[in-house]
């Protein structure tokens, strides 16, 4: 049991808010526990010129921090002149598994722009917004859907995200800061609801550890996902039920509980 009465293998109240904000074609406010993220689609009719002529669409992503979402103050990337090193593997990580997730051949010569803020952090955060980012995916093509933009629905599947950290020899599960900046071992996992991994990153921080230890934080971020799944289907159950009835047919065995 943890300092707040909250279980080492109990994720902290997840909170979804669907279509946040009003301009983008699809945007989440995810919240989980203390730490707060912001996160929005929108597209442009082009793609990188190594996929022109290809046949395939593009997604990519921004993650920022706030500079209140922490202390002390975060100064913008834009002061620094450059995209922090921190912000870039995270910005880079969320493109890659939401593309691994998505059939790009459905979304030809589109670039799917995915943005991340994070308005609070107390742990998580690039879990979080990896878990908002495909929250926010789905928005914005159940519109594309709608509006006839794309023919097919071209998400594969679920997918979540989660960290997990090593503790006084203690797996805990979804830490906050307070847990997290005195873990021995950090890791980072998502995986799609099938159980197949898209993203690993284990760290130690103070010494080398075991296959044994990686092995049992996998099997408790695992089924972590599995529950934050849960979450993000309930949340996104009223937005697939307004489909119309040819369109649901389109998604995915299993996509709608």
């Amino acid at each position: 049991m943890r300092k707040n009465g909250r279980g080492l293998e109990e994720i902290r109240p997840l909170k979804f808010q669907l279509d946040y904000l009003k301009y983008p074609d699809g945007s989440v406010l995810v919240e989980m526990g203390d730490t707060k993220v912001l996160c929005t689609v929108t597209q442009e009719e082009r793609v990188p010129s190594f996929l022109q002529t290809k046949g395939k669409g593009w997604i990519t992503s921004e993650y920022s921090m706030l500079p209140g979402a922490g202390e002390p103050r975060i100064q913008r990337d834009v002061q620094k002149g450059r995209v922090s090193g921190r912000s870039f593997e995270i910005q880079r990580m969320i493109g890659r598994v939401l593309r691994a997730v998505t059939n790009l051949t459905i979304i030809p010569d589109r670039t799917i722009w995915v943005d991340c803020d994070v308005l609070q952090a107390d742990g998580g955060t690039r879990s979080l917004a990896l878990n908002g980012a495909f929250l926010a995916l789905n928005l914005a093509m159940i519109r594309y859907l709608k509006e006839g933009l794309i023919l097919k629905w071209p998400i594969k599947e679920f997918m979540g995200a989660v960290s997990v950290a090593l503790i006084g020899g203690e797996i805990y599960l979804d830490p906050d800061y307070d847990e997290d900046k005195e873990a021995q071992v950090d890791l980072n996992i998502s995986m799609t609801e099938s159980g197949h991994l898209l993203d690993v990153q284990a760290f130690a921080e103070t010494s080398p550890y075991s296959l044994s230890v990686f092995n049992e934080m996998l099997e408790v971020g695992f089924e972590g996902i599995e529950r934050i799944i849960d979450e993000e289907k309930k949340a996104l159950k009223e937005s697939f039920l307004c489909l119309p009835e040819d369109l649901k047919e389109l998604l995915p065995e299993g996509y709608i509980i």
